[in-house]
């Protein structure tokens, strides 16, 4: 049971805010203030429902205990109902009040390559892609297309964009890994099935306060632009590559006419990259507490198969297997997936943190 100081705490903090948002003239602390009351709003709530709860329950248990046979009787069935609904609103309180991740609330960026495949692979890549393109409109997220290198036969060799609106990262982290498929591609004239792959990556987008990229560790070099063969699609030197030298990370792009643009569009691709990789780092030193994550996020991990002959899709990780691939690929049921995989997580990180406290 959460303890009733606890719920009381969160209500007082709750009210506190909600007191100095009324008082407060400053941006930022508008800002501030806005963000922690939009996160304790919910939870504020259901700690007052189950303080509320646990309130009528000693009420009732009194009366259930009186000297009035009738009343008694009344009592203790409402007693029954409530005590039957607050395992309900517990459980639900306590995944409002699993630690969140930092990035959640955080825009991404979305890399998708095409890997063992050949043309097959890169055609799968811009199924992915556009399935992520569907779930992000119906979600209502802004997709802004940030580079691209298209394969001969359609698809893409590797597509990224950056992807913008609420709780993105939380949405989709579950997505980065290798996702291979099977299916007999176009070209085939056997009607053999082949198996292909496709890395999907998920980076969150760091705020300034973040991550601290000092101009001296990055070196930047201009280039013409090329196209596919090597034909010239630009005059000037409007290509650029960012090489981050302490870690050797490298962000090429030359999609715009603008330099400028190109640069500005690499910076954004290498702080989400070096954001990830320190990430990363503070995961692996967290290695031996991490029973509840699901995956590590690596993106050498194969995390999902989708068959197309048995239309069905598999999540590895969770054993989950669902019969509607052409719902999924079309983004209209990718959110199943996805919810199965939250779900999942949050009862991993419910059962690590019983066992921590036991």
């Amino acid at each position: 049971m959460i303890p009733t100081e606890k719920l009381t705490s969160i209500v007082k903090r709750f009210e506190e805010v909600e007191g100095e948002m009324a008082t407060t003239s400053t941006p930022d602390d508008i800002v501030r203030l806005g963000k922690e009351y939009a996160e304790l709003k919910p939870i504020a709530e259901a700690s007052r429902e189950m303080l509320d709860a646990m309130g009528q329950v000693e009420e009732l248990e009194e009366m259930a205990s009186g000297d009035d046979p009738e009343m008694a009787e009344l009592a203790t069935a409402e007693l029954e109902e409530l005590k039957s609904r607050i395992p309900e609103l517990e459980g639900a309180l306590q995944i409002m009040l699993l630690p969140k991740d930092k990035a959640d609330n955080a825009n991404v960026i979305l890399e998708v390559r095409a890997g063992t495949g050949g043309d097959e692979a890169a055609l799968f890549a811009g199924d992915l892609f556009r399935m992520y393109q569907r779930y992000a409109q119906l979600k209502g997220w802004k997709v802004e297309m940030i580079s691209a290198s298209e394969s001969d036969m359609g698809g893409y060799k590797e597509v990224s964009a950056s992807i913008s609106g609420d709780n993105i990262f939380a949405d989709l982290k579950f997505e980065s890994g290798v996702h291979r498929v099977q299916r007999v591609p176009e070209t085939e004239t056997q009607g053999r099935v082949h198996t292909s792959a496709a890395t999907v990556a998920v980076l969150p987008e760091p705020e300034e306060v973040d991550i601290d990229m000092n101009e001296a560790d990055l070196r930047v070099d201009v280039f013409r632009a090329s196209g596919p063969g090597g034909q010239s699609v630009n005059t000037t030197d409007s290509a650029v590559r960012i090489t981050h030298l302490p870690t050797g990370v490298i962000v090429i792009q030359q999609d715009e006419k603008s330099q400028h643009k190109n640069r500005e569009k690499a910076m954004k691709v290498m702080r989400a990259r070096l954001y990830e990789a320190e990430r990363a780092r503070v995961d692996a030193e967290r290695a031996a507490d991490r029973k509840g994550q699901i995956g590590s996020g690596d993106r050498s991990e194969r995390i999902r198969t989708y068959n197309y002959p048995q239309s069905r899709v598999t999540d590895h990780r969770i054993n989950l297997t669902l019969y509607k691939l052409d719902q999924i690929i079309a983004g209209d049921a990718l959110g199943e997936m996805i919810e199965s995989l939250i779900v999942e997580d949050q009862a991993a990180r419910l059962a690590a943190m019983e066992g921590d406290e036991g």
